[in-house]
């Protein structure tokens, strides 16, 4: 599907709140295992493993979803952050009708 220079600007915002969303979301799990071994006095090795690996992981998936996207890539992308519940379909507003129905028709068959 080619895209207008208006619904290329619309994906590139709503990816980059995908991901400013993400971000935030890695940082509350970071936090919420910081929270335990402060509250409960877990053991620090265990803890500092468990970081590690939530970063690793949630690190793999951010590079998995948002690296290397290009305009043939755009729409797909923001379907996906729709199916994820990432971004909602009402944020999908801005885009011309045939894009948006687009986007809501592939993540609805996710």
């Amino acid at each position: 599907m080619d895209l207008s220079k208006s619904d290329k600007k619309v994906c590139r915002d709503l990816i980059e709140k995908g991901l400013q969303r993400e971000f935030t979301r890695g940082l509350q799990q970071a936090e919420s295992i910081l929270c335990n071994w402060k509250s409960r006095n877990k053991d620090v090795k265990e803890t500092y493993y468990s970081l590690y690996k939530m970063i690793t992981n949630f690190d793999k998936q951010i590079g998995r979803r948002f690296d290397g996207i290009t305009g043939s890539r755009y729409v797909f992308s923001v379907a996906m952050l729709v199916s994820d519940k990432i971004i909602s379909p009402e944020e999908c507003l801005p885009f011309s009708e045939d894009v948006r129905d687009y986007i809501l028709r592939i993540a609805a068959m996710e």
